[in-house]
């Protein structure tokens, strides 16, 4: 977005990386929140536990007729009227109760009340539950029976038979038997007994007990219906057996529980129509209540978890906006937060919708007498359920407990209604922050980036000052850096002015006394001195001439430099220069090769031939100083594109490292110098570069490789570009 330099920029990702702590903060805080309603709901449930109780406290007839005095229930004895979703069609074929079937008890050996013939293994058993729905108590027996002996049509008597016998301890405190027998299959005839167990007849019959009696491959199947008002807190079924159609003698009983006395009859629980009729209100909220007595076994239950008009969720309904932000929230930014949020499922699996008999840790405190909660997750994991329960006291007893149960549903839609917003608004501050960030960092950047312009334009390549550096009147650390460089540049231009000009004053100044000190040694070689005096004056005559070169060579750089300003330009055919030159060369030094390969067209070059010349006299100079005896010194010049590619090579000593550009620059020389030689103040190559430089050149050097990739010498290449017009 902005060319920002590499280090601001990783500042400004810092800075960036920062401002994602933001919504990181703000998360952890929306789950802080959730925690705290979380444990609101919890004391919430409670409550309401807690007030349900107190409707049920101090109400022992609610609780008398639903065996809640029993000290331990025993399963199969003691019998639960599990609630029926509608009524059951009586015809014995047992099809209403298939979503049920799971819950049936199967009587076997394990039951057996008596058997005529111990010997001989038992013949029958039967599948049995009873279940209420409205004003009845309804039931099933499907009994295994290979011999199904029915009543004689013509017989008084109705026990010598195969037969349902039923005892129960009525509402009204009375004993009270029934047998169901029948002649054939169909509708099934009652008859209430006696009160005394030991009597079987007279017998009443009992139109209030109605069912079907069916006759299957294995034994015959009963359904049946009783009032619930026949129906007491104790009950007991009794399945008889008769095999031999002759004598019709009793072979065994299975059942329940005896039946021939009160006390061993086991109970049945009903759910309460009282208790339920009092929790039934809290049916209109997302709460469900239970009522189980201090065995677990539920008395009453009201509500669905699985609805969602609680409170939390209630709250959090919210209008839909047809603005252009309400429609941006809901197309782009809503998919991109619920790949992180996730949505409360509206239906899961809830493994207690049908339980009879609760357990749990909530329960068991509550059973102590105390205020208790858990919380669960459904068996896919889709949701979770708090569950609080309060005891429900009689006589300092606890006779029973209230449950109720919430998922979390609401409060984890409140929570993404909170990260929604929450998100928003940081989506926002960190973009406006963000753009605010990269403006404000562009505006540093492009005044580094000018301040960074200025300093390399205020100093060219041989680190001469070109032009000041106007300080900035910003009054920041950049406006202060700014002025600072301007003041540093200022005083390095007066200081390199001062030693470009150093060179020509010294010159000037010491061509005086060495003008004198010549004059004085000439005069001194004319008088007549002897040999000894003589060696000195030849040895000073010698250094002042060495002096003399010395400044013609500092003063020459400078010269040419101040000729260039002012050198007049012009069209000459650089290939006529250069083989002149080398002729020339060749004549100087007869006893040096050289190999010329100069192409045989006219190149014309824009600026002066002395010039050019000039530079052929320092490379070559360079070279026959560098080259190995006998080798060869070779001259190149060839046209590529639109330049002109002039090189001299020389078979010799290699560059050192590192040292293909700093030749060029001024007093750099890699010579090694010896007392003998004549003196170099690194200028030849210096001067060469000017020369390049003043006909809009480049000039390079790079160490030459044989063919056995050995380094075997130098070339200096220079690029010079041909004039517009074309060359013949």
């Amino acid at each position: 977005m902005f060319n920002l330099p590499i280090g601001l920029r990783a500042k400004v990702a810092v800075l960036s990386l920062f401002l994602l702590c933001l919504p990181w903060l703000g998360y952890q805080y929306v789950w802080e929140m959730e925690k705290y309603l979380r444990l609101g709901q919890e004391k919430t449930l409670e409550g309401t536990t807690q007030a349900l109780a107190t409707a049920l406290h101090e109400r022992p007839r609610l609780f008398d007729s639903q065996a809640s005095f029993l000290t331990q229930v025993e399963q199969g004895r003691d019998l639960y009227a599990y609630p029926l979703a509608g009524p059951i069609q009586l015809d014995g074929k047992l099809g209403d109760w298939q979503p049920y079937r799971h819950r049936a008890l199967h009587y076997g050996e394990d039951y057996q009340i008596y058997k005529r013939d111990q010997a001989t293994p038992l013949a029958i058993d039967f599948t049995h539950m009873v279940g209420k729905y409205a004003g009845y108590l309804y039931g099933f027996f499907e009994v295994t029976d290979p011999q199904v002996i029915y009543r004689g049509k013509n017989s008084l008597s109705i026990d010598r038979n195969d037969h349902i016998a039923i005892a129960t301890l009525a509402p009204d405190g009375q004993f009270r038997r029934y047998i169901v027998a029948t002649t054939k299959d169909g509708w099934i005839s009652a008859f209430e007994l006696p009160e005394d167990p030991a009597l079987t007849t007279p017998v009443t019959p009992e139109v209030k007990i109605q069912g079907k009696w069916l006759k299957t491959a294995k034994g015959y199947n009963v359904e049946l219906r009783i009032p619930l008002s026949m129906v007491g807190s104790k009950l007991g079924f009794a399945i008889y057996d008769v095999n031999d159609r002759n004598t019709r003698q009793l072979d065994a009983i299975v059942g329940t529980s005896a039946i021939d006395d009160v006390n061993k009859l086991g109970t049945v629980l009903v759910p309460s129509p009282e208790i339920e009729s009092i929790i039934k209100g809290m049916a209109h909220n997302s709460s469900r209540i239970w009522v189980v007595d201090k065995h677990g076994r539920v008395l009453a239950k009201s509500g669905d978890i699985r609805s969602d008009n609680s409170v939390w969720s209630r709250s959090t309904i919210e209008k839909e906006g047809k603005s252009s932000w309400d429609r941006f929230k809901q197309q782009y930014l809503y998919p991109l937060y619920y790949k992180i949020l996730t949505t409360p499922p509206k239906d899961f699996v809830d493994s207690l919708q049908d339980s009879t008999v609760l357990q749990g840790s909530h329960i068991s405190k509550a059973l102590q007498g105390k205020q208790g909660s858990t919380w669960r997750l459904t068996p896919d994991s889709k949701a979770v359920v708090l569950a609080a329960a309060s005891p429900i006291w009689i006589d300092d007893k606890v006779m029973g407990v209230v449950i109720a149960e919430e998922t979390t549903h609401g409060i984890r839609t409140l929570r993404n209604k909170a990260l929604e917003k929450l998100f928003n608004v940081i989506l926002t501050i960190m973009s406006m922050g963000t753009l605010a960030l990269f403006f404000f960092a562009s505006n540093i950047s492009s005044r580094i980036r000018k301040l960074r312009d200025e300093a390399e334009e205020a100093i060219d390549n041989q680190g001469r000052i070109k032009k000041s550096i106007q300080g900035s009147k910003v009054r920041d650390e950049i406006g202060d850096l700014s002025r600072s460089f301007a003041s540093i540049v200022s005083r390095l231009g007066q200081y390199t002015h001062y030693l470009e000009n150093m060179s020509s004053r010294l010159s000037h100044e010491l061509r005086t006394p060495v003008a004198v000190v010549r004059s004085s040694l000439e005069h001194l070689s004319l008088q007549t001195l002897n040999p000894d005096s003589r060696k000195y004056v030849d040895r000073a005559q010698e250094g002042v001439n060495r002096l003399n070169m010395i400044l013609s060579n500092m003063s020459e750089a400078t010269r040419l430099e101040e000729s260039l300003t002012h050198a007049e330009k012009s069209l000459f055919p650089l290939d006529k220069v250069v083989s002149g030159c080398m002729q020339g060369y060749q004549m100087t030094y007869p006893n040096q090769r050289f190999n010329t390969d100069i192409e045989p067209q006219t190149i014309l070059v824009e600026g002066v031939p002395e010039y050019i010349a000039q530079l052929m006299d320092k490379l070559i100079a360079n070279a026959l100083e560098f080259s190995h005896a006998d080798s060869a010194i070779e001259v190149g010049l060839v046209v590529q594109s639109k330049s002109a590619l002039l090189t001299v090579a020389n078979y010799g000593t290699p560059l050192p490292d590192n040292m293909s550009e700093q030749i060029f620059e001024s007093m750099v020389s890699v010579r090694t110098q010896k007392a003998q030689d004549k003196p170099h103040l690194g200028l030849g190559l210096y001067i060469a570069r000017l020369i390049s430089l003043f006909h809009k050149g480049k000039i390079s050097a790079q160490n030459r490789v044989n063919d056995q990739g050995a380094v075997s010498g130098v070339e200096i290449a220079i690029q010079l570009p041909i004039s517009k017009e074309k060359s013949v």
